[in-house]
């Protein structure tokens, strides 16, 4: 059988009792290293498994599943998410590959950023449409996402914001000369993010994304260390909340006043905040 089991969002104590258990008696045990990451390498998973962890990488999965596949029906294969299985399109493509070959699928669900975010005091059935976030280029700045925050925002409802992640990536360069270098992994800021939409809201200029939108940035989210900052996008722009993996979230004028109690003591600036939310709430 193949399983696809959900580490959550920090370390190698997040797996769940149930897909540990799958982990230790698995012939194969695969880690999927380019959706998102955890905040410990792989030798951490290995020393707490008790097991050696193959990477697979975007190529691996997208090109070369087979080579995860073989032999799944004879033995179990782990194949390691970040998060929750299900979080990310490709994974259900590995499991229509493996249906395809007749080869049994089981997932064992984990934490994901799309409820662990209800630790920034935003209610979950409160938000929206998700969206992602890509790192823009001097000729590449794509603004499809815009159009689902303004449907979100039509409805009051909040925006979580996947911020885009470059891990093992060729420049265009090395691509074209078949060059297997690869550049440094990036991973998007608050900041970086906040930027962007203001760039975006300045040709639009439909108000959806404006300089005093309130939103939280929040960084490793599930962590001990975990951080939220509350502020203006405007604020945002200027914000470090530390090492990755980030996203935003933009606040919905349909916002409660416990929500608003439970994220003030998160603001960059309490009288801005205090600004912000009376003008949202005038006008909702």
């Amino acid at each position: 059988m193949l399983y696809l089991v959900g580490l959550g969002l920090a370390d190698e104590t997040d797996i769940t009792v149930k897909g540990l258990e799958v982990v230790k008696r698995a012939e194969r045990v695969y880690l999927e290293a380019y959706t998102s990451i955890l905040h410990v390498g792989k030798e951490k998973l290995e020393a707490f498994y008790g097991r050696p962890v193959i990477i697979a990488d975007r190529e691996m999965v997208e090109s070369s599943s087979d080579e995860i596949l073989e032999g799944a029906e004879k033995s179990d294969i782990a194949f390691l998410v970040v998060g929750d299985p299900f979080g990310a399109t490709t994974h259900t493509d590995l499991v229509l590959r493996a249906q395809e070959l007749s080869i049994p699928t089981k997932s064992i669900p984990n934490a994901s950023i799309l409820n662990a975010v209800g630790a920034t005091g935003l209610q979950l059935y409160n938000f929206g449409q998700t969206v992602s976030i890509v790192f823009f280029t001097d000729s590449w700045k794509p603004a499809s996402f815009y159009d689902r925050i303004r449907e979100n925002a039509s409805i009051g409802l909040h925006t979580l914001l996947l911020l885009d992640i470059k891990v093992k990536e060729q420049s265009l360069e090395n691509m074209a000369r078949g060059r297997k270098i690869y550049e440094p992994p990036r991973y998007m800021t608050v900041a970086q993010c906040a930027q962007q939409l203001l760039e975006i809201e300045a040709d639009k200029q439909e108000g959806i994304c404006s300089e005093d939108s309130l939103a939280i940035g929040c960084a490793r989210v599930g962590a001990d260390d975990q951080n939220f900052a509350c502020g203006t996008l405007k604020e945002l722009c200027e914000i470090d909340v530390g090492p990755p993996l980030h996203s935003v979230v933009l606040i919905g004028k349909r916002a409660h006043e416990l929500e608003r109690d439970y994220i003030r003591p998160f603001a960059i600036n309490q009288e801005t905040f205090d600004a912000s939310w009376h003008k949202y709430h005038k006008q909702s």
